[in-house]
């Protein structure tokens, strides 16, 4: 059994997905074509310190950046590089905090430029199972029923979910119980109870579900070198509807950010 978080520690877990949540429309805003990955991570770990946060994944088990920025067929894990952006790529931001004791997490999948009107199908979808996902996130539910939901819908494009990957619990420590795969059945898992905190966060291929890390031991890439997409956010498990703690808003609304 995980134990639910209290009030107390919601409003921080708050506070960090709303920091991070800002800072990924402060990455979007830079996204486009002639950019470097580098300059990404720049602009990230920028706005996290300047909310007075730091940048969890940096030195995470040796992690070398601020952010995870993974290009085109890199799943996950991307390291922030000289890479320079081109029209038609995709380009995912994950991106972590640590404020007043407890952690930050999303991740959101920007389009550099025009892109395909597959790989746009790609992000929809993506990003709609997410929200299948949040929708499964109430109290009496199990973990299946996450992965049920986000796995069901993304099959039905054609498109492949990733297993070896999966979301995650989060508090005081950036991964906690329990694991939320994106795949499974229903009726199977972790039982979810009011109060508790987790990342769902769908990592979806346009081609096939296999995978394999790079030699760097960090960066995951889809085996067949087709796209991947990634979207996270926050939420609390509650009774009858998921709350979310992170948000698009920032990003999708207006563009515009006011701190």
């Amino acid at each position: 059994m995980v134990k639910p978080k209290t009030e107390e520690e919601i409003a921080l877990l708050r506070e960090n997905a709303i920091i991070v949540s800002k800072t990924l429309a402060e990455v979007g805003k830079a996204v486009a074509p002639g950019v470097s990955t580098l300059e990404l991570n720049r602009v990230a770990e920028t706005c996290i310190r300047d909310h007075g946060a730091i940048p969890s994944f940096l030195g995470f088990e040796g992690f070398p950046a601020a952010i995870c920025a993974s290009v085109n067929d890199v799943v996950v894990h991307g390291f922030p590089s000289d890479y320079i952006l081109k029209e038609g790529d995709i380009v995912t931001a994950d991106i972590g905090t640590l404020y007043k004791g407890y952690n930050g997490d999303s991740a959101y999948t920007f389009p550099v430029g025009e892109v395909s009107k597959e790989t746009r199908k790609l992000l929809d979808v993506t990003k709609a199972s997410l929200y299948k996902g949040i929708e499964a996130a109430v109290e009496g539910n199990r973990t299946g029923d996450i992965g049920y939901a986000v796995q069901s819908y993304v099959e039905s494009f054609g498109f492949s979910v990733v297993r070896e990957l999966e979301g995650h619990g989060i508090g005081k420590e950036m991964h906690e119980m329990p694991g939320v795969p994106n795949y499974g059945r229903r009726g199977r898992g972790a039982l979810l109870t009011d109060g508790m905190t987790i990342c769902i966060e769908p990592m979806v291929n346009a081609g096939g579900k296999s995978v394999y890390l790079d030699r760097n031991g960090w960066a995951v890439h889809t085996s067949d070198r087709k796209n991947s997409a990634h979207y996270e956010l926050t939420v609390v498990v509650r009774r009858g509807k998921a709350e979310l703690l992170s948000t698009f808003d920032f990003i999708e609304k207006d563009g515009t950010i006011r701190f």
